[in-house]
């Protein structure tokens, strides 16, 4: 069973960095497409970046040219830096785990970890 852990999150101060972890455990890590997904207070979860196993990155237009996701396939580990944090980024960003099996996709969450910016 693929479990997923988040950490990094916190309070920040507007136009300051943050670094995300998300630790994997179980599946099958370097086959895995890992994603940031965010949600905000009364909003829907949102995509925020991709990584696919080959390392091809995308970006959602809110996040582009201020956060970088990467990954270490051999920590099984995703990260998300964001740098010049806005306010509109205060949201819980979970770590999803997505991968094509034959019949079907894996899809796996993290519990999330709280990020707030103040302004």
């Amino acid at each position: 069973q693929v479990q997923l852990v988040e950490s990094g999150g916190g309070l920040v101060q507007f136009g300051g960095s943050l670094r995300l972890s998300c630790a994997a455990t179980g599946g099958l890590f370097t086959a895995a497409t890992m994603s940031w997904y965010r949600q905000a207070p009364e909003k829907q979860r949102e995509l925020v970046a991709t990584i696919t196993p080959d390392g091809v990155t995308n970006y959602a237009d809110s996040a582009k040219g201020r956060f970088i996701i990467s990954r270490d396939n051999a920590q099984n580990m995703v990260y998300l830096q964001m740098n010049n944090l806005k306010p509109e980024d205060t949201a819980v960003y979970y770590c999803q785990y997505r991968r094509k099996l034959i019949y079907r996709w894996a899809e796996h969450w993290g519990p999330g970890t709280q990020v707030t910016v103040s302004s």
